[in-house]
């Protein structure tokens, strides 16, 4: 395996650990009162379009030459880390 295959696969990794996280917050928001379901979709819809972009990025990652890959990938770190970011802020606020 090389390291963009590597990659690639943590990258695919994370994204289906932020599926899981966002079912789970799906679950949380179905027995939550009306107000925190408000907050709680919101949230849920915020992480979705997150989730999406980064899959989006995913796939063009994956459909670079192995030569153009190192260079897309150093500008998706910082995109990950953001994401990653509100998907632990989204799970520490609704504990």
């Amino acid at each position: 395996m090389n390291d963009k295959e590597a990659y690639l696969q943590k990258l695919q990794a994370k994204l289906d650990e932020w599926e899981a996280d966002i079912a789970a917050l799906k679950a949380k928001a179905s027995e939550a009162d009306a107000d925190a379901q408000i907050e709680l979709n919101q949230q849920i819809r915020e992480l979705e379009s997150e989730k999406s972009d980064m899959k989006q990025k995913y796939e063009e990652l994956k459909a670079a030459s192995d030569d153009a890959w190192k260079d897309i990938r150093r500008g998706m770190e910082s995109a990950w880390d953001h994401v990653s970011a509100s998907f632990k802020n989204a799970a520490d606020r609704f504990k």
